[in-house]
């Protein structure tokens, strides 16, 4: 029998995709901190089972309140620089030290309203086919959790497919 995980639950992402959940905010029925909040509880309770978290944001980042995507939670790949947060390339050889500014696809995202929880890993330099850096171990297949992701976006991948946040940064 192949072990799998979900971590949807009964709170402010429900089972929402990225569209349900930019209906709701314009409805107030949920607000971005409420989607943020369940995001990174949802992350923290799965991170055991996926290790597809690198690094946190210990508090929403600032984003666009009025980009395409306003208020919806994602994770950064960790191939890309968000301020104050490491941007390791899934490498023990890279500095740990936090970044002092955002890369140009971290911007272009933050100006479209995504709302970061942390960011996801990657295989050394995402230079394999799956998602196995020597620097935090392998991320787990939420679908098959004996398995590891494939591609080198499989932190991004893992945390959408177990339902932690409707969608991350990927580039593969």
């Amino acid at each position: 029998m192949i072990n799998t995980f979900s971590i949807v639950r009964d709170d402010a992402l429900g089972e929402a995709d990225a569209v349900s959940l930019l209906e709701a905010l314009s409805r107030r029925d949920v607000s971005a901190a409420e989607l943020w909040q369940a995001a990174r509880a949802r992350a923290q309770d799965a991170e055991p089972h996926l290790n597809a978290v690198v690094s946190w944001c210990d508090s929403p980042p600032p984003a666009n309140a009025r980009g395409a995507f306003a208020g919806v939670p994602t994770f950064i790949k960790d191939n890309e620089a968000l301020i104050g947060l490491p941007n390791r390339q899934g490498s023990r050889a890279v500095s740990d030290r936090p970044s002092d500014h955002n890369s140009e696809i971290t911007a272009l995202l933050l100006d479209l309203g995504l709302v970061p929880v942390g960011k996801s890993t990657l295989p050394e330099f995402g230079l394999t086919a799956t998602t196995e850096p020597l620097l935090g171990g392998p991320t787990h297949n939420p679908w098959a959790l004996g398995h590891s992701v494939g591609g080198s976006s499989g932190g991004s991948a893992a945390l959408v497919a177990a339902g932690v946040v409707p969608l991350a940064h990927a580039n593969d």
